[in-house]
């Protein structure tokens, strides 16, 4: 099961964010996009998608920072006021995070416009996401100073499957929680270019370099054409 898990299911999740996100690109490129709903319901998205998206991506960054410099992880932790400073950060942000997506999550089920417009994929990755960030939480307050474990741990861990010199057996001792959060990191990953979350991987660089875009209101150009 572990080898199942910590083995096959990160290399099949990594095979495919990467074959079928160059093909949406190369092939499908209009097919990626956020395809906003706001202009069906704003107050709801509005009080959803700001917690939302600025917990996941600090998050995210913490995550990454732990992956990348380790030692200054387990160095920052060495001293336990900024190690509680560090949980309690986390833990509050997945907390808010939480609180935002629950909030998608009820208006995309109950307003009848946007769940018109909605996909059996989207309440797929809602509820992965819900379950992320859940048993991401339950880490946080069941096995303290995760950030610890997870430079210790989770950094060889997934630094030996990018390297392609897998130990699963790194996982095998971690409590079920944790083995859940890991796990369900992968399947989305495998999941993430079936939906429209592709589209985090577009880069506005264009907006940099592109000429000036003056944009003039229907009334405001009538109300020009009326005074020449």
């Amino acid at each position: 099961m572990n080898a199942l898990l910590f083995l096959a299911l990160p290399y099949a999740a990594i095979s495919l964010f990467v074959a079928v996100t160059v093909y949406r690109f190369r092939e499908r490129p209009f097919t990626v996009s956020s395809l906003s709903s706001q202009l069906l319901e704003r107050k709801r998205l509005y009080w959803g998608s700001i917690p939302f998206h600025w917990g996941v991506v600090l998050i995210l960054l913490g995550h990454l920072t732990a992956l990348l410099v380790p030692r200054g992880v387990i160095w920052w932790g060495a001293v336990p006021l900024r190690s509680w400073l560090l949980e309690g950060s986390g833990a509050a942000l997945a907390l808010w995070a939480l609180v935002g997506l629950l909030v998608l999550l009820w208006r995309r089920a109950s307003d009848p416009r946007v769940r018109a417009v909605s996909t059996g994929m989207d309440y797929v990755v809602l509820l992965l996401l819900v379950v992320q960030l859940a048993s991401g939480l339950w880490t946080a307050a069941s096995y303290r100073f995760g950030s610890m474990w997870f430079a210790g741990v989770m950094t060889p861990y997934l630094w030996s499957i990018l390297t392609l010199r897998p130990r699963p057996e790194l996982l095998v001792d971690m409590a079920w929680p944790i083995q859940l959060h890991v796990a369900g990191f992968f399947v989305l990953l495998a999941v993430f270019p079936f939906t429209r979350l592709v589209h985090i991987l577009t880069l506005p660089l264009g907006y940099l370099v592109r000429p000036w875009q003056i944009v003039v209101w229907p009334r405001r150009a009538r109300a020009l054409r009326r005074r020449r």
